[in-house]
C-alpha cells in the first residue's frame, strides 16, 4: 500500500493519508496541477492556503528560504509533530499553494505512515485535511471514504487519529502569533517563544488553513449552550454533544469524555460529530467545554462549526 501510494504521488496522484493529528489529502508540493486536483477534490477556495508537509530539514530547506533561531528552538521542542510554523517560502513552492503569500505553513508529522510516505517520496507533500472544505475533519479512513470516495486515488488506513484535532499555526514574523490553536498548546509554546499575539479571525485573506470563521462544521445546525438547559420539550428530535456527562431527552447523546480528560475530548470531538450529523437529528446542541490547555482548540472548532 505505502509502495502504491508513493508511486501515485511521484505521479502527480492525491492520495489521503494518516497524520497523528487528522487524515490529509495529499499531494506533491511542487507540482501545482497535482496541488489544484486537492483544491478540486475538496471544493476548497483557492484563496486558502495549505499546509506542506517535511519530512527533515534538509526538505524543510527547500519550501522555507529562512528558518529563524526561534523557529529553530520550536522545531527542537516539537517537531516532528503537531505543530505548524509559518515561514518566508522559496520560489520552488507554488503560489497555489501559499495562495500567493510569501510565506509557506509548514509541519513535519510524526505519523509513521506519513514519515514512510516523505521518506519514499523525497517530497514536500501538501496535504490540507481530507475532506470537502468546511465540513469536519475526518479522523478514520472510513470518514474520508465516506467523504470523498473515488475522487481520491488511494486512501491509505492507518487506523483513527491519535490526536483527532488539527495542528497547532503560529507564525513568528513580526512577533510570535497563534494563527490556530490545536493538539499543542499555546501555553506550551509561550514557554518558548514567549507570549503570543492572538489576532481575530475575521481576516479577509486568511494567513494560514483554518482560520475561516466558518470551518469545521456539520452538515447539521450546531449551537453551543448547556444542553441542561434546554427544556425538555426542544430536547426531542435533537442531539447533544456533551462533555463529561450524558444528558436525557436527546435522541442522541454523545460525551467526549467521561473522565473529564480535555485530551480524550479532543481526540474524540470530530469523530462525535460525525456520528451526531450521521444519525438525522435535527440540530446539536454542544456544551461549552472548560477554555484551558487544549480546550481551547476544541472551544475554536466548536465555535467555527457554530458559524453559520
Amino acid at each position: 500500500m505505502i509502495d502504491r501510494a508513493a508511486a501515485l504521488l511521484q505521479a502527480g496522484g492525491v492520495v489521503a493519508f494518516p497524520t497523528e493529528t487528522v487524515y490529509g489529502l495529499g499531494a506533491n508540493a511542487f507540482d501545482a496541477r497535482a496541488v489544484a486536483r486537492i483544491f478540486e477534490v475538496k471544493r476548497r477556495p483557492f484563496f486558502d492556503p495549505l499546509i506542506v508537509h517535511v519530512y527533515d530539514d534538509a526538505m524543510l530547506a527547500r519550501i522555507a528560504s529562512n528558518v529563524s533561531p526561534l523557529a529553530r528552538e520550536l522545531i527542537g521542542a516539537f517537531w516532528p509533530g503537531p505543530l505548524t510554523i509559518v515561514f518566508p517560502k522559496t520560489a520552488e513552492v507554488p503560489g497555489i499553494v501559499t495562495a500567493g503569500l510569501p510565506t509557506v505553513a509548514a509541519r513535519m508529522p510524526a505519523h509513521p505512515i506519513a514519515r514512510e510516505l516523505l521518506a519514499r517520496t523525497n517530497l514536500p507533500l501538501a496535504a490540507p485535511s481530507a475532506n470537502p472544505f468546511g465540513y469536519l475533519s475526518p479522523t478514520r479512513a472510513q470518514h474520508v471514504e465516506a467523504m470523498l470516495g473515488d475522487r481520491v486515488d488511494l486512501i491509505v488506513d492507518g487506523g483513527p487519529a491519535e490526536h483527532g484535532l488539527e495542528s497547532t499555526i503560529v507564525a513568528l514574523d513580526p512577533v510570535p502569533t497563534l494563527l490556530r490553536p490545536g493538539a499543542i498548546t499555546a501555553e506550551a509554546i509561550e514557554a518558548i517563544a514567549g507570549p503570543l499575539l492572538r489576532p481575530s479571525s475575521e481576516e479577509a485573506t486568511p494567513l494560514s488553513p483554518g482560520r475561516l470563521p466558518s470551518h469545521y462544521a456539520p452538515r447539521t445546525p450546531i449551537r453551543i449552550l448547556d444542553p441542561a438547559s434546554v427544556p425538555a420539550s426542544e430536547r426531542a428530535g435533537a442531539g447533544a454533544l456533551c462533555f463529561s456527562a450524558p444528558l436525557e431527552g436527546y435522541d442522541r447523546c454523545e460525551v467526549l469524555s467521561p473522565s473529564g480528560d480535555l485530551r480524550e475530548a479532543a481526540a474524540r470531538l470530530f469523530e462525535a460529530l460525525f456520528s451526531l450529523d450521521a444519525s438525522g437529528v435535527v440540530r446539536i446542541d454542544a456544551q461549552p467545554v472548560p477554555e484551558r490547555g487544549i480546550g481551547v482548540a476544541i472551544a475554536d472548532r466548536l465555535h467555527r462549526a457554530a458559524h453559520r
